[in-house]
């Protein structure tokens, strides 16, 4: 099996890798490459993290609510054969649903937006099908002129959602047996049949499905957090594994039917039973897992945010429009990361403006941008050692090695020279000295001992 086969080979000299060796000590690290693939525990954290980031930048600041929607034992038996059938409907009822109580006016008569994600699995790694839903407490009116919220620590009914989560799914279920789109094996082969499939959904119309919706304690990046655990990864991590032996796979899991500390408990499984609970998790090639229902353009967002803002922080500062963060936004300053191809941009802005910028003092404004330019400790001065200006160029020192050069001044800034030789670092420096100041001078005439 493809998920199988990656997961065996991820990070292993199967994919290659690649070799870091430190040039002073010959200390040799080998890092091979991941699987990258969706099912597998070990891959995709920088994708969980920047998913996370960017939906932590979509909140609006209003109140947000934790909605979740399980599927019954019944369904999910039937939903273990038909995968990419059944999650669909799932996903498209549940949508509905919050869609068309939100927009009664006896609920709350507006347009809200939901971020839902598909989980399969329970605690213990049985199938267990449900959707996470974040709702904001409110929404835009029908005629987008203000922001409708909610009442205070309230939603909507839950019994009103489980009723209309129920009818609305049973009845594209029953459209997809019709259209032929699902399959029966096993056990299940007889439910083929019209008549068999409507008998076996008729205690389903009156039992209870369940359905949770509350407001979290955390906030709703508490709630993001959570779902960024599992977003770019399936059923279990690595940190819930406690041990693997000849007798099986010890893992960690949470008991939700006890309250308190003592839910928290471990399960021990034999190698192919944990391998066989996995499996039951992995998702039809191509389905879509997280999704967004009336997901607002960037400007519309914005204009709700402000919606928002003046109904329940009316007193709040207003971020300004500067490119970056700033202190007098409230928030940290963040640095500012450059790409490769932007440092000839914005060489004006970093000049200094208490020097003349005639060409004849070009080089002393080279100089201070080669000052002013952020440092980059990745670089060492070993790659530079060779490296010279030549003597036909003038004075103006590229950008890109400036920051190369103040990178190495950086990173042997603490380095302490030994007593009979100068370091590395200052010899560069003197070098560089002479470079900037000296554009006629002939690579020979250059005092750098590296050279």
């Amino acid at each position: 099996m493809k998920v199988i086969s990656a997961i065996e080979s991820c990070r292993t000299a199967a994919l290659g890798g690649h070799v870091a060796r430190c040039e002073k000590c010959a200390h040799t690290i080998i890092a091979y490459n991941s699987c990258r693939n969706r099912h597998c525990p070990k891959c995709q954290g920088a994708a969980a993290r920047e998913w996370l980031a960017e939906r932590e930048a979509e909140l609006l600041p209003v109140p947000y609510y934790h909605v979740v929607f399980t599927l019954p034992a019944v369904i999910a038996d039937i939903a273990y054969q038909n995968k990419a059938v059944v999650y669909d409907l799932l996903f498209k009822a549940s949508s509905e649903t919050m869609l068309t109580i939100a927009a009664d006016p006896k609920r709350l008569g507006a347009r809200i937006g939901v971020l839902s994600v598909l989980h399969t699995w329970g605690s213990a790694l049985t199938h267990h099908p449900h959707v996470h839903m974040i709702v904001p407490g409110g929404g835009i009116s029908r005629d987008g002129s203000k922001w409708v919220a909610c009442r205070p620590r309230f939603l909507f009914p839950v019994e009103v959602l489980s009723q209309l989560f129920r009818r609305l799914f049973l009845e594209k279920l029953i459209a997809a047996h019709r259209a032929g789109e699902l399959q029966f094996f096993g056990n299940h082969t007889a439910l083929t049949q019209r008549k068999a499939f409507t008998a076996f959904l008729a205690p389903l119309r009156n039992s209870k499905w369940v359905v949770y919706c509350k407001r979290p304690f955390g906030g709703p990046k508490q709630v993001l957090r959570y779902l960024a655990r599992y977003t770019h990864r399936v059923a279990i991590s690595n940190r819930r594994l406690i041990a693997a032996d000849e007798t099986g796979v010890t893992f960690k899991y949470k008991d939700y039917r006890i309250e308190g500390p003592g839910r928290y408990k471990t399960m021990t499984l034999p190698a192919h039973e944990f391998i066989r609970r996995f499996l039951i998790h992995v998702l039809p090639s191509g389905f879509h897992r997280i999704r967004h229902r009336q997901r607002l353009p960037r400007r519309q967002h914005r204009q709700s945010a402000r919606a928002a803002q003046r109904a329940y922080l009316p007193n709040t500062i207003r971020r300004c429009k500067c490119k970056y963060r700033c202190a007098a936004c409230t928030r940290a300053s963040l640095p500012m990361l450059r790409r490769p191809h932007d440092h000839h941009r914005d060489i004006r802005a970093r000049r200094n403006p208490a020097l003349p910028s005639e060409r004849a003092n070009a080089s002393d404004q080279d100089r201070h941008v080669m000052i002013a330019s952020l440092p980059s400790p990745r670089l060492d001065i070993g790659s530079f050692r060779h490296r010279r200006v030549p003597a036909h160029a003038s004075a103006r020192v590229d950008t890109t090695l400036a920051l190369q050069i103040n990178a190495c001044i950086f990173a042997h800034r603490s380095a302490k020279p030994s007593a009979h030789a100068p370091s590395a670092c200052d010899s560069f420096k003197g070098y560089l000295s002479l470079r900037v100041t000296s554009p006629s001078a002939r690579p020979d005439q250059c005092s750098n001992p590296h050279s």
